[in-house]
Formats: structure tokens, C-alpha cells, sequence
């Protein structure tokens, strides 16, 4: 029963680095098709998809990176994902451009980072 949890965490943590990169390319892809061809600036730009995103990488973020403090003792991945978690939260009160570009990057880029050490501390 434990390694079936041991496994489910680190699955979560996986999840997490992969949404954190979708995020990413989401966020550079529709800055490009917006700017550069005017394209899917409804869709790509979306609010919502930006909530959505947020609500997942909360979910999958403490989760995960919740129980990996309980599962190693280290707190700096669950710091360091909730900074980023903020700074995606941050970029939704910006609107759309450049700054909530430039948040969103860095905030998943944090998270992710924050996944990769809770796999890491968990070793």
C-alpha cells in the first residue's frame, strides 16, 4: 500500500512538471499566434484557460508537493511552488501582454522547479 502511494505522489509530481511546461508553451505559442499572425486570440487568450490552468496546477501542486513534506520533511518545495502558484495567480489580475506573459513563465517555471526537487528530496 505504501509504494502504491509513494508511486501515485510521484506521479503527481511528473503531472505537475508536464502542466507546468504545457503552460509554457501555451503562453509563448499564443503571444506568437496573437502577435505575429493574429491568429486564435480568443481561444488562445482565453480567461478561462487561464483559470483552468491555475485551478490544476493548485490541485496537482499541493497536493503533491504537500505530501512530499510529509513524505521527506523538506519545506522548500512546497515554498517554492506556492511563490510560483502566486506569481501565476498574480498574472491573472494583470490582463493580458506582456507582464502576464512574463509572470506565468516564471510562476510555472517555479513550480516545476519545486517538482523537481520534491521527486529529488524524495530519494
Amino acid at each position: 500500500m505504501r509504494s502504491t502511494l509513494i508511486a501515485i505522489r510521484n506521479r503527481l509530481d511528473r503531472a505537475g512538471i508536464i502542466l507546468s511546461g504545457l503552460c509554457a508553451v501555451h503562453c509563448v505559442l499564443g503571444v506568437v499566434l496573437v502577435g505575429v499572425l493574429g491568429l486564435g486570440g480568443e481561444v488562445l487568450l482565453s480567461p478561462e484557460i487561464h483559470r483552468i490552468g491555475l485551478g490544476l496546477a493548485l490541485g496537482v501542486g499541493l497536493v503533491s508537493l504537500g505530501f512530499g513534506v510529509l513524505r521527506h520533511g523538506r519545506i522548500a518545495p512546497l515554498v517554492i511552488g506556492g511563490f510560483g502558484l502566486a506569481l501565476m495567480g498574480g498574472a491573472l489580475l494583470v490582463g493580458h501582454g506582456l507582464p502576464e506573459a512574463v509572470l506565468t513563465i516564471l510562476g510555472v517555471s517555479l513550480v516545476a522547479f519545486a517538482h523537481i526537487r520534491n521527486l529529488h528530496a524524495a530519494c
